[in-house]
């Protein structure tokens, strides 16, 4: 039995929407357990800043790359970036996404919006998957790492529908990446690469503040989560840590909801 769990020091954790939000929060806790680190996102300007601020404050190496995860020339690029600089990568968290067409009803969705949402949050899901699965698995054939984990977030949304605003095309993608995950996990079962995913409530960030603030948001917490309240920052990153560890080793194919309990009533 090891004597120290979770100890990512050493290795790599590659973290997609990692300019703002959940994606930049779960790169700070994977900071805090001297993980080195790949900030993948669009906006390339804000990953620098948080990459000098993580590896100042935390004394690992932060890469950051800018990326389109709908394009597969932008990931493969990414891809190279990361084997050029670290050599190998443990650890992939699909957390980059977005949406069109929210608060409009299902007879009103628009086909451009449906298409939007589905290449973002489902399709680049595949795409981010399937390279850093071959990544992996060269590390593990050249010995530069042990092991491989992939983490795919989606949300609630994928668990069940809802009466608070419709928005069709996200509970369609979320639900696709919570069976895409199954899926990966049993092909990708014995070649020492697991895949998981977690499915956030509504948690507060720079996007939904506002919103989950608002007197209607507050009532619907009050009623609708057990916990009476919505997610603070940082209260994925225990799940996250949990997920990507070497020691999670048997742990695959999973949905793990982290809500205040809105999926269990």
């Amino acid at each position: 039995m090891k004597e120290k769990y979770f100890d990512y020091s050493g290795k790599v954790v590659v973290v997609t929407g990692a300019s703002s939000g959940l994606g930049k929060q779960m790169a700070e806790g994977f900071a805090a357990v001297h993980a080195n680190l790949v900030l993948l996102a669009r906006r390339v300007e804000r990953l620098e800043a948080t990459a000098k601020e993580l590896s100042e404050k935390f004394g690992i190496d932060v890469l950051p790359v800018k990326c389109d995860v709908t394009n597969n020339e932008s990931i493969a690029a990414a891809i190279k970036a990361v084997k050029d600089h670290f050599g190998h990568a443990e650890v992939l968290v699909n957390c980059a996404g977005g949406e069109k067409g929210t608060g409009t009803p299902l007879p009103d969705f628009k086909d451009e919006d449906w298409e939007f949402t589905l290449a973002l949050d489902l399709t680049s899901i595949m795409k981010m998957t399937r390279g850093f699965a071959n990544l992996m698995l060269e590390g593990m054939a050249n010995g530069k790492q042990t092991y491989g984990r992939i983490i795919n977030i989606a949300s609630i949304y994928g668990l069940v529908g809802n009466t608070a605003l419709p928005t069709i095309a996200y509970h369609t993608t979320k639900g696709g990446v919570v069976n895409f995950s199954r899926g990966a996990a049993a092909e990708l079962a014995t070649k020492g690469i697991t895949v998981n995913t977690i499915c956030p409530g509504y948690f507060y960030t720079e996007l939904t503040e506002e919103t989950l603030k608002s007197d209607y948001f507050q009532a619907f917490a009050n009623q609708s989560v057990p916990m009476k309240r919505y997610g603070n920052p940082g209260e994925l990153n225990s799940a996250a840590i949990f997920l990507g560890a070497e020691e999670s080793s048997y742990v695959t194919g999973q949905a793990i909801a982290i809500d205040g309990g809105y999926t269990c009533v």
